[in-house]
């Protein structure tokens, strides 16, 4: 089974100043290597040995260093080649800023490390010899160490320095082995702009000598997960909006339209150290990473629908003829759909779960229960069944995944399907008379759980699983993981 990779970076103490030598020539030789490829696609065998010659003459570095740094450059310039190739990047070649150096196995004390019960020193082959340099190891740190120490992962050979806001950071590479347990439960998510629709269904409950002395099990349990993304995106254009309106009365010919030389509010050096302090897209990965967390939680049959490459233009594009407003157009595309999905997969892979992609057609316009399109009730969320009875459309999208899921989920195609029923009813596949009723394929006892599931679901204060409050989320006074106190919790915020 293939691993997974996982990288916890830990905090360096007190660097030795030949540790800021080595970053500027490294960088030179990254962003020169990867030039070349760029050029020529690919880096011959007598070419990597005559410049490999060359920075050894050049630069004081010691022998692994220039080879890291080369091969790091050769990965910069396929990666830069992928990115002009698929349209995403227009200069003619790769500029590289920042590095990570990399180390390997014989550079710094990896065997000694691997068997140290307690790590907290770093041995490097640096400029004038071996340095030993301190760590601040936290809990990630230490969770991760003692799943090595009981092996369950394995430290990969290859240590990555980088220096990040005058910081330098050691980045550990730990493999993990996926679990190999069966799946205990079938998961359906649907992500939205401010909530992510949960149905989860026991595996385990459901076996016919469980369900039969305990039925209640045999609901599958739909909840919503708050998670105000749309709501987040609001408030920081707002916020970005104000700084912006006073940075434009302190530089009075920003955003003119003159012959002259026009300043830009946003380049100035002012509203990007302010925009830096917002840290929205550290706010939006934590909720993404808290999301994934509660969806792989035990290993489970995770089911969601397949989006395209950019569901934000999609949705964009379908509803631009009926809402018009831009900053509804910004709020969708700042929804991180594509990264949400990701995030689970990754995760997915650690925990041994299954992701399965399904068809989104119709997912939230069907009654589950009675597999009829479902009318406007009123509401964006609430529409009504011909059967007489109200339906969250949420609910009915996870739903509907799950039913997608099972063998004969195809043959509901048959109601879903208007333009095609005749044909489908000529060919005899269904009774006629069985087309308004109910579904003959799909057993009744699990039909009556979804129905008696949807009947019970009621919005409440305490219906969503996460509460995304807009005050700060990162701890207080500077608090940092397994180094300081837990951030304060107001009375009453329901915690995961």
């Amino acid at each position: 089974m293939e691993c997974v990779r996982r990288a916890v970076a830990v905090e360096l103490e007190r660097p030795p100043p030949e540790l800021y030598a080595v970053e500027e020539p490294y960088r030179k030789i990254v962003e020169e290597v990867a030039a070349y490829v760029a050029e020529r696609r690919t880096l011959e065998r007598e070419r990597y040995n005559e410049l490999y010659r060359r920075f050894r003459k050049q630069y004081p570095l010691p022998a692994q260093l220039i080879q890291q740094a080369m091969n790091q450059g050769v990965e910069t310039g396929k990666s830069f080649l992928e990115l002009k190739r698929d349209g995403r990047v227009h200069k003619p070649r790769p500029e590289v800023r920042r590095v990570s150096i990399r180390f390997a196995k014989d550079s710094w004390s990896y065997k000694k490390a691997i068997s140290s019960v307690a790590p907290v020193r770093l041995g490097l082959s640096l400029p004038g010899g071996r340095r030993e340099i301190w760590i601040k190891p936290h809990r990630r740190f230490w969770l991760y160490w003692w799943k090595m120490l009981r092996r369950e992962v394995e430290l990969a050979s290859t240590l990555v320095l980088k220096r990040r806001r005058g910081r330098w950071f050691a980045i550990f590479v730990f493999d993990v082995v996926p679990k190999r347990e069966p799946p205990a439960e079938a998961v359906a998510f649907d992500v939205n702009e401010n909530s992510v629709a949960v149905a989860k269904v026991s595996l385990l409950a459901t076996v016919d000598a469980v369900a039969q002395w305990n039925r209640q099990y045999l609901n599958p349990a739909v909840y919503s997960i708050r998670t105000d993304f749309g709501r987040l995106a609001k408030r920081y254009e707002a916020v970005r909006n104000a700084k912006l309106e006073e940075l434009k009365r302190k530089y009075p010919y920003a955003g003119r339209d003159d012959e002259e030389k026009v300043q830009n509010v946003t380049d100035t050096r002012e509203f990007r150290k302010f925009a830096r302090r917002l840290r929205e897209r550290r706010r939006k990965e934590g909720r993404v990473r808290q999301i994934a967390r509660e969806m792989t939680k035990s290993p489970a049959l995770i089911i969601t629908e397949e989006l395209s490459k950019n569901p934000q233009e999609e949705m964009i594009g379908v509803e631009k003829k009926k809402v018009k407003k831009r900053e509804l157009r910004h709020r969708v595309k700042q929804t991180p759909f594509k990264k949400l999905l990701k995030t689970i997969e990754d995760k997915a892979r650690e925990v041994g779960s299954v992701v399965v992609y399904v068809s989104p057609y119709r997912n939230s316009r069907v009654c589950p229960t009675h597999f009829a399109l479902l009318k406007n009730g009123g509401g964006w969320h609430d529409l009504h069944c011909p059967r007489g009875h109200a339906v969250d459309r949420d609910a009915a999208a996870v739903l509907n995944m799950l039913w997608k899921t099972t063998p004969t989920g195809w043959v509901k195609a048959v109601w879903w399907d208007v333009k095609e029923i005749g044909k489908r009813l000529k060919k005899e596949i269904v009774p006629r008379e069985a087309v308004g009723k109910a579904n003959p394929i799909i057993p009744r006892p699990i039909v009556h759980a979804a129905w008696t599931s949807l009947k019970a679901l009621m919005a409440s204060s305490q219906w969503p699983a996460v509460l995304a409050r807009a005050a700060p989320m990162t701890p207080a006074r500077g608090a940092d993981e397994g180094r300081a106190r837990a951030p304060p919790r107001p009375e009453g915020t329901p915690a995961l």
